[in-house]
């Protein structure tokens, strides 16, 4: 039942919300082979690590979607969903670019390297394009952290299998000068929402869980097999029903 309630009952909760404006993007786990091409092109690796992400000012936190289909027969009348795989969409970046252009440079190159493979000269007229391995051009270490300005809370997206495929048509002109931006679309495989170490240790826990709880209906259904009624507690006097039940 809806009852009234003070501003003060609720203000705490509209004063905490948090801003679009604190967040930072990582680049890292760039291939070894991308490292080096970019190097030869004068775009140090410590750039891409501490300072291009710096550079952007403009990002996503994104989203994914659970494919689904249709299941018909099941039940009468009944038409279920039920999932069968998880879709990332592409994510798109704007940065501002620097005077000596090597965040312009670090993309292009990392897109050269992608498109790269026949190792021939591009000057020549006979020039063709050929494709690196997936493996030799995917990151699979770079995150987007979203804090706030307190830095007491934050949370992480890390990004597997993450390329960029485009850079979007950067327009340049005399008049109403501004600082140069540049936008470049990205390809992910997947993305992991939270800490490593935090996501571990939950799964740890979860998946103990998930065990015992399948450990109880294997033990319920044997002793209503028998005739019998449930136990209430196992053979080492533990009781399924509690939630920590096989937890070590």
């Amino acid at each position: 039942m809806v009852r009234p309630r003070r501003i003060a009952d609720f203000k705490p909760t509209f004063t905490n919300l948090a801003q679009t404006s604190h967040y930072q993007v990582i680049f890292g786990g760039v291939p070894l082979g991308v490292r080096q091409y970019l190097n030869i092109r004068g775009v140090d690796y410590r750039f891409v690590t501490e300072t291009s992400g710096l550079l952007c000012n403009n990002a996503v936190i994104p989203g994914s979607t659970l494919a689904d289909a249709k299941v018909i027969g099941n039940y009468q009348g009944v038409i279920e969903n039920m999932t069968h795989s998880r879709i990332f969409p592409d994510i798109n970046l704007e940065f501002y670019v620097d005077k000596e252009y090597k965040l312009l440079k670090f993309f292009e190159h990392y897109i050269e390297f992608v498109a790269g493979g026949s190792g021939y000269d591009q000057t020549r007229e006979d020039y063709y394009f050929k494709m690196e391995y997936p493996y030799d051009y995917k990151m699979y270490g770079t995150k987007i952290v979203k804090f706030d300005r307190d830095y007491q809370t934050e949370i992480e997206y890390n990004f597997y299998g993450m390329y960029p495929y485009q850079i979007s048509n950067i327009p340049v002109k005399y008049e109403n000068s501004e600082i140069l931006k540049m936008n470049v679309n990205f390809h992910i495989d997947r993305y992991a929402c939270g800490k490593f170490s935090s996501y571990d240790k939950y799964r740890g826990r979860y998946n103990n869980i998930k065990e015992a709880n399948q450990r109880r209906r294997l033990l319920q259904d044997s002793e209503f097999g028998r005739g019998g009624t449930r136990a209430t507690t196992d053979s080492r006097g533990r009781d399924p029903d509690d939630p920590e039940y096989g937890m070590p």
